[in-house]
C-alpha cells in the first residue's frame, strides 16, 4: 500500500503523464510474452523482414504462426490495467499511451486512437508494404485456406505483411516521431510492465527522465532502467492501477 500511495502521489503532483507499456501488461489479458521462459519466442522464433520480403515460404510461414494465434487474440480483453490506464487518459491525466504491444488492447479497453501510440505496430490487421493499403485479417486468412498463401495487394500488387514491426524493419517514423515529442512534452513517464531491454523503444523513458521529467516504473521484475528511476514497485499491474486510480 505503501507504493500505492506514492504512486498516486506522483500522478497527483503530475500534470502531464505519459504511459509507456509493455508485454507485461497485457500477459493479465492471457496473451503470452515472447522472451521470459516458456514464452512465444521459445516455441517459434521470429521471421525475419528481410526473409519475408525475399522467401515466399517464410512469408507462408509467418501466416501461419499468426492464424494459429487467431484464437488468442479473439478471446483476450481488456484487463483492469488497461482499464485504469484509459480512465487516467479520460480525467486528463495522461496525455498518451506509448506501447510496444501489438494487441490493440488499450484502445479495446477505451483509450482514443489517437492518444495510443504503437511503437511495434498491431497484428490486428495487415498493410501493403509499398502502398499502404490496410488489408483485414480475416480476407487474408479466406485467401490462405483456399490458396495456401497470403494474397498480393490488391491496388498495387505488393507485399502484405500484418502491421507488425519485426526484426529488421524500420521503426515507423510517424510514430517515433510523435513518440519523442509526447516523451518530451511529459512530467512524469509511467512504465507499465516492461522489461525496457528493447531498443529503440526502451529510449523514451530515460529520454523522459534526461529531460526532467520523473519515472515511476510498475513491473513484476527488475529492469535494467530502476536505478535511474524516482519510484520502483514490483507487483502486478491490473490490481495495483486499479489501487492507484481509487487513491487519486
Amino acid at each position: 500500500m505503501d507504493d500505492v500511495a506514492a504512486l498516486a502521489g506522483l500522478l497527483r503532483q503530475s500534470r502531464r503523464t505519459v504511459v509507456f507499456t509493455g508485454a507485461g501488461m497485457s500477459t493479465e489479458s492471457g496473451i503470452p510474452d515472447f522472451r521470459s521462459p516458456g514464452g512465444i519466442w521459445t516455441k517459434m522464433m521470429p521471421v525475419q523482414f528481410q526473409d519475408y520480403i525475399s522467401d515466399p515460404k517464410a512469408r507462408r510461414i509467418s501466416w501461419q504462426r499468426r492464424f494459429e494465434m487467431e484464437d488468442t487474440w479473439n478471446a483476450t480483453l481488456p484487463n483492469d490495467g488497461h482499464r485504469a490506464v484509459a480512465e487516467l487518459v479520460a480525467i486528463g491525466k495522461v496525455s498518451h499511451v506509448i506501447t510496444q504491444n501489438i494487441d490493440a488492447l488499450h484502445q479495446a479497453g477505451g483509450v482514443p486512437d489517437d492518444r495510443v501510440i504503437e511503437l511495434h505496430g498491431s497484428t490486428r490487421y495487415a498493410k501493403c508494404l509499398d502502398c499502404g493499403l490496410r488489408v483485414e485479417i480475416a480476407d487474408i486468412r479466406a485467401h490462405f485456406d483456399a490458396n495456401g498463401d497470403a494474397p498480393d495487394c490488391a491496388a498495387c500488387g505488393g507485399i502484405v505483411k500484418t502491421a507488425t514491426i519485426s526484426f529488421g524493419q524500420p521503426m515507423p517514423q510517424d510514430e517515433m516521431t510523435r513518440a519523442e515529442a509526447a516523451t518530451l512534452a511529459c512530467d512524469l513517464m509511467l512504465v507499465l510492465g516492461s522489461s525496457l531491454t528493447v531498443y529503440p523503444a526502451a529510449s523514451f523513458p530515460l529520454l523522459a527522465k534526461r529531460n526532467g521529467a520523473g519515472l515511476a516504473i510498475l513491473n513484476r521484475d527488475e529492469t535494467p532502467q530502476d536505478p535511474f528511476a524516482d519510484l520502483v514497485t514490483n507487483a502486478e499491474i491490473g490490481p495495483t492501477m486499479r489501487a492507484i486510480v481509487q487513491a487519486l
